[in-house]
């Protein structure tokens, strides 16, 4: 077992006038958590979750606003609002409380907004060069914009210190502040403009009135990117001139970026995700730290704890981010401190934590359902006052999860799973080699199931006489479903799905034709899978562009194997039909969705995605026999109570279904319903 004493990560450090108790940071993230631009009850319990769990310092308010015309891309919170400070002092304080430190970072997001959200002000840059991701057409901004938002941002700074903050952090890429100091972004020939003196006189000056208005013993730090690292942009020497300007202005600590994020393809390289190198910038860091002498925090795929000690041990960084780790596990460093390290739950690198933020409306880790929900889901499962004998059948992320917090319970559990590897659909989707960490998910679930007890039967399919065999309490469904190729008219028996595809069963000769009508991961993995095979793919879908439910975090990666291999995409086009040729091939009918035309492909395969169906023969065999007549209280199962079991007396167990074998839905869905269905029982 480490120690505090040995172990790198459990040292303190400290930061002008504060000792952080470690040298692990949650760093500047927005969680889209907020309740009308404050940090409400939601916002304070996510931070206070991760201070209990041990970390040294976090970092709220990740872009938190300077000025109304900075109106909130992705829930940011409000700092020109002086209702703000109450909020402020209740989070420091409880975190305090907890043990850790508190920073807040601030920002005017300059073009990386809309011109069409909050009170549709003229978004501004240092020129008028529009961004891609967030598509405004910035104006250029004017002296007195530059007036006003000193005087914001130095109110905003004070705003932070009022509410009992331990410090801010400036953010300096791809918003405001950066736009003057890049080349690529800005185009001026006034003052502002050309030599680097002009491009960095504004967010000196910025700086300068923030240290004003905090005084000298309150902590200001940045985050800036130090190369942009694309053609026209910001270059590393003239990155570390500037930032040892930013010193001389009052800066006490800088965090590391390389990279822009004008673009979901640069964004995607600046926040690497799974398939991709472990800590890409590392090295770069450790430059940065050799160049100057400054306490200096990164966080960019850190997502183990081995990797996270070797940066602080050979001295690369002073202060490590992990971040998405600790969205994932907000116990991460109280389980090293107490020896468990190998009971954290595991970042997979899904980046859903960001996409969720659009796609849904607010962060959500892929498989830790409680982050977010801590004010009604705890992350540490509590032991039930009698025990239970519990069965799930089915293996995948929902019967995995079930018998978890079922052992954590402390009841009785036994896992039926009819493969003889668990994951079910994780599984498959871990066949696309850049996705293999997915089983992360699975192998996690599997090693907490069996310290606590529970009994995994793989390799065996369940009958009805088999659950019963075991006198249960409690039955859990979550035998997952089928693909469904049932909305054809013509051909269901012709094609293929992606199951097929990922699992190796098909390996075509020819070309193929994916069709996704569902929007999500499986028809991208199928043709991301063939197309690296140098089989000759076109990828079809309804949508108006590939796979609508994938975000901008992790579509660049398919994409780019659509660009190398050239997979030729057809949106707004169904999958009517398909029907056997006399060539032998096939002729699937496309039919467009915006005009009354048909069009006919002629490949070798047609692989179909869309969802699956339940499959229920278990689940209605047993149902005769349950308490509840298979029945959820949905009332009940969101006020975190137990299930009624009086539909019928004469039962023997509560039977429910979990994850897909309700409907087809993603692994978080699956997650929750495990986890948020047994907690009560």
């Amino acid at each position: 077992m480490r120690t505090r004493v040995t172990d790198p990560l459990l040292q303190p450090f400290t930061l002008k006038n504060i000792t952080l108790r470690n040298r692990v940071v949650s760093t500047s993230h927005e969680p889209a958590f907020g309740e009308n631009g404050l940090p409400g009850d939601r916002y304070r319990m996510y931070h206070v979750e991760k201070a209990r769990g041990g970390v040294g310092l976090t970092m709220i308010g990740g872009s938190a606003v300077v000025s109304p015309d900075s109106p909130p891309s992705f829930g940011n919170l409000l700092l020109h609002r002086d209702e703000i400070v109450p909020c402020f002092r209740r989070l420091a304080d409880e975190v305090h409380a907890a043990g850790a430190a508190v920073m807040c970072q601030l920002t005017h997001l300059g073009r990386r907004t809309s011109n069409y959200a909050g009170d549709w002000l003229p978004v501004l840059s240092a020129s008028p060069v529009r961004e891609p991701a967030h598509r405004a057409f910035p104006k250029e901004a004017e002296p007195w914009d530059l007036d006003r938002i000193v005087r914001d941002y130095a109110d905003a700074a004070a705003r932070c210190r009022a509410g009992g903050l331990d410090g801010i952090e400036i953010q300096h890429y791809g918003h405001l502040l950066d736009s003057f100091l890049s080349p690529a972004t800005n185009h001026r020939d006034d003052r502002f403009g050309g030599t680097l003196a002009n491009r960095t006189a504004f967010p000196r000056r910025v700086i300068r009135a923030i240290r004003s208005a905090v005084g000298p013993g309150f902590v200001v730090g940045i985050r800036m990117a130090l190369d942009e690292d694309r053609p026209g942009g910001l270059g590393f020497d003239e990155g570390l001139s500037a930032l040892r300007g930013y010193l001389a202005d009052g800066v006490d600590f800088v965090s590391t970026i390389r990279g822009s994020i004008e673009s979901d393809a640069s964004l995607a390289r600046v926040i690497p995700s799974m398939g991709t190198p472990s800590a890409p910038f590392l090295a770069f860091t450790a430059e940065v730290k050799r160049s100057l002498d400054v306490p200096v925090m990164h966080a960019g795929r850190i997502a183990d704890v081995a990797t996270a000690r070797h940066a602080v041990r050979e001295d690369l960084l002073d202060l490590v981010g992990m971040t998405r780790a600790q969205i994932a596990d907000p116990h991460l460093v109280a389980k090293v401190a107490d020896g468990r390290e190998d009971r954290i739950r595991p970042c997979v690198g899904a980046s859903y934590c960001l996409d969720a933020i659009y796609d849904s409306g607010d962060t959500k880790c892929l498989h830790n359902p409680a982050t977010g929900r801590e004010l009604r889901l705890p992350h540490t499962v509590p032991a039930a006052a009698s025990r239970r004998k519990a069965v799930v059948v089915g293996g995948g992320p929902a019967g995995l999860e079930a018998a978890r917090v079922l052992g954590e319970r402390g009841h009785e559990v036994v896992l039926f799973e009819a493969a003889d590897l668990p994951g079910g659909q994780v599984r498959l989707a871990a066949a696309n080699p850049r996705r293999r960490d997915l089983l992360g998910i699975v192998d996690w679930r599997v090693a907490e199931c069996r310290v606590l007890g529970v009994e995994l039967r793989f390799g065996v399919p369940a009958e009805a006489a088999d659950v019963l065999a075991e006198d249960p309490d409690l039955v859990l469904i979550a035998t997952g479903g089928t693909p469904d190729a049932s909305f054809l008219t013509r051909g269901a028996d012709l094609v293929s799905d992606t199951w097929d595809v990922l699992s190796g069963s098909l390996r075509p000769r020819g070309r193929v034709l994916v069709y996704d009508d569902n929007g999500a991961y499986p028809a991208l993995d199928a043709a991301e899978v063939l197309a690296r095979q140098d089989v000759p793919v076109e990828y079809v879908t309804p949508e108006r562009m590939p796979a609508s439910d994938v975000g901008s975090m992790n579509a660049p990666p398919y994409l780019r194997a659509f660009a190398e291999h050239a997979v030729r995409t057809t949106p707004t086009h169904r999958l009517v039909s398909v029907r056997r040729t006399g060539d032998g091939r096939l002729a699937a009918v496309l039919r467009s969705e915006y005009a009354a035309t048909e069009d006919e492909r002629s490949v070798d395969h047609v692989v179909v995605e869309h969802g699956t169906l339940p499959n229920t023969d278990l689940h209605h065999e047993l149902l005769p026999g349950s308490r509840n007549l298979g029945r959820v209280d949905h009332r009940a199962l969101l006020a975190g109570q137990p299930q009624p079991a009086d539909a019928h007396p004469a039962g023997r167990y509560q039977l429910f279904r979990i994850g897909d074998a309700v409907t087809s839905r993603n692994i978080h869905s699956a997650v929750l319903d495990g986890l948020r269905l047994c907690l009560p029982m």
